[in-house]
C-alpha cells in the first residue's frame, strides 16, 4: 500500500469514529468539577418562644422540643450559660470555624443597627444564644432569644392567654391568692417587657414579629406544642427546599 493509500484509509477510519461521537453541545467547555457545596449558617432551625405570665409558654415549648428531640434551654439555663464563661466557652467552642464566623457578624450587625443593648451581660447572652442558634435544633425560651436571632433560621413563637386564665394558673402553681397571683402576672409582664424594650428595642406585645401566636387558653399545652412542632418542621423544609 502506497503512502498516500495509507493516509486516504486513515483518514477514513477517523471520519467513521468522529461520526459514532455525539456532537458537543452549544457552550460545552468540557467536564469539569461540580461547585462545592457551601453550607449555610445557621445549619438549622432554632424555635424561641416568648410567653405572657402564667401562660404555660415554658411546658409548651419543653413538650414541643420533645415532640422535635431538640435540647431546650429555659430561662434560668440561658442566664446561667450567659453568666458562667466557662459554660460558655464551651459551647463556643464546639463551633466550627464558618458557624463562629457567622455568629460574629450576626452580633456585628445587631450592635451596628442599634438592635441590641451594648451592657456586657447582654452581649455575653447574645454571643450564647447566636452559638446555640448556629448549631440549630434547639429551643429557647425567653431572654430575647428571638430578637437576637434572624427570621430566616429562626421560628418566633408568643404563647398567650386570658388574663384571669393566666392568674388562676398562677394561683394553683405557686399557690398564691388570687390577688397575690395577679399581683405576679403583671409584676412578670412588665419586668420581661422593660428587659425586651431596654435591651433590644422592640414589644412583646408587638403580634408581627412572630412566625406563630398561640392562645394556650384555647388550644392546650399538647395542641400548642404540636402546632409548634408541625411548623418548625415546614419552616425548615421550606428554607432546604424541600416538599413536606
Amino acid at each position: 500500500m502506497s503512502a498516500a493509500d495509507h493516509e486516504h484509509g486513515l483518514g477514513d477510519e477517523l471520519s467513521a469514529e468522529a461520526e459514532l461521537r455525539p456532537s458537543p453541545l452549544h457552550g460545552f467547555q468540557g467536564d469539569r468539577a461540580a461547585p462545592a457545596v457551601q453550607t449555610v449558617f445557621p445549619a438549622s432551625l432554632t424555635i424561641a418562644v416568648s410567653r405572657e405570665a402564667g401562660s404555660r409558654g415554658s411546658t409548651i415549648a419543653t413538650r414541643a422540643g420533645q415532640k422535635l428531640g431538640w435540647q431546650v434551654y429555659n430561662q434560668e439555663l440561658l442566664e446561667y450559660i450567659a453568666q458562667e464563661g466557662a459554660f460558655r466557652q464551651d459551647v463556643t467552642n464546639n463551633l466550627s470555624p464558618e458557624a463562629a464566623r457567622w455568629a460574629d457578624e450576626r452580633l456585628e450587625t445587631l450592635l451596628r443597627e442599634q438592635n441590641l443593648s451594648q451592657h456586657p451581660s447582654i452581649i455575653n447572652l447574645a454571643k450564647m444564644v447566636l452559638a446555640l442558634g448556629a448549631q440549630g435544633e434547639v429551643v429557647l425560651i425567653g431572654r430575647g432569644a428571638g430578637c437576637i436571632l434572624p427570621p430566616a433560621s429562626t421560628l418566633h413563637v408568643r404563647i398567650v392567654a386570658p388574663e384571669d386564665a393566666r392568674v388562676a394558673y398562677m394561683s394553683q402553681w405557686l399557690r398564691l391568692t388570687v390577688e397575690e397571683a395577679a399581683d405576679q402576672v403583671r409584676v412578670r409582664d412588665e419586668r420581661r417587657a422593660q428587659f425586651i424594650a431596654t435591651h433590644f428595642h422592640r414589644q412583646p406585645a408587638d403580634c408581627y414579629q412572630y412566625d406563630l401566636l398561640l392562645n394556650s387558653s384555647l388550644l392546650g399545652e399538647d395542641l400548642c406544642a404540636e402546632l409548634i412542632a408541625q411548623a418548625a418542621r415546614a419552616k425548615l423544609a421550606a428554607r432546604e427546599g424541600k416538599s413536606l
